[in-house]
C-alpha cells in the first residue's frame, strides 16, 4: 500500500489515477478488457478505434498501471492489471444507475439529456 503522508499529494495522485479513466478512448479499452484478456486487434474491433490510437492509449494505461501485457508468441495479450479496476468500473455503473440524471444535467459536461428524460 502506498503511504502518502501529505493530503494534497494524495489528492493529486488520486486525480492522476482518475485521468486514466477520464478519457473515453481509455475507458472504452478498460471496459473491453473487463471481459478478459485481448490482443490489440481484438481491442480495435471491440472499440472501433484505429490501431495506432488503441496502441497509444494502451501504452498510457500500461504506464499508469491500469493494464498489463503478456507476450503470447508474436502478439501481446492485454488485461486489467488488477481485479479492482474492473470492480471500480462496475461500481461506477451502479452509481450511475442512481445519479445519471444529475450527471446529464451538470452544465459542465457536454452530454445530451435524452437518458435523463427517459428515466423520469
Amino acid at each position: 500500500m502506498l503511504n502518502v503522508t501529505n493530503v494534497a499529494e494524495g489528492v493529486q495522485l488520486q486525480a492522476k489515477l482518475f485521468r486514466g479513466f477520464g478519457d473515453p478512448a481509455r475507458l472504452g479499452i478498460l471496459q473491453a478488457l473487463r471481459n478478459g484478456p485481448m490482443t490489440v486487434t481484438e481491442i480495435v474491433a471491440t472499440t472501433c478505434m484505429s490501431q495506432s490510437n488503441t496502441s497509444n492509449h494502451l501504452r498510457c494505461l500500461r504506464e499508469c498501471g491500469l493494464v498489463a501485457a503478456e507476450q503470447q508468441g508474436k502478439y501481446a495479450l492485454y488485461r486489467l492489471s488488477d481485479d479492482r479496476v474492473g470492480e471500480l468500473l462496475a461500481m461506477v455503473e451502479s452509481l450511475l444507475s442512481d445519479i445519471a440524471c444529475g450527471v446529464y444535467e451538470c452544465t459542465r459536461y457536454n452530454l445530451t439529456r435524452d437518458v435523463c428524460l427517459e428515466q423520469r
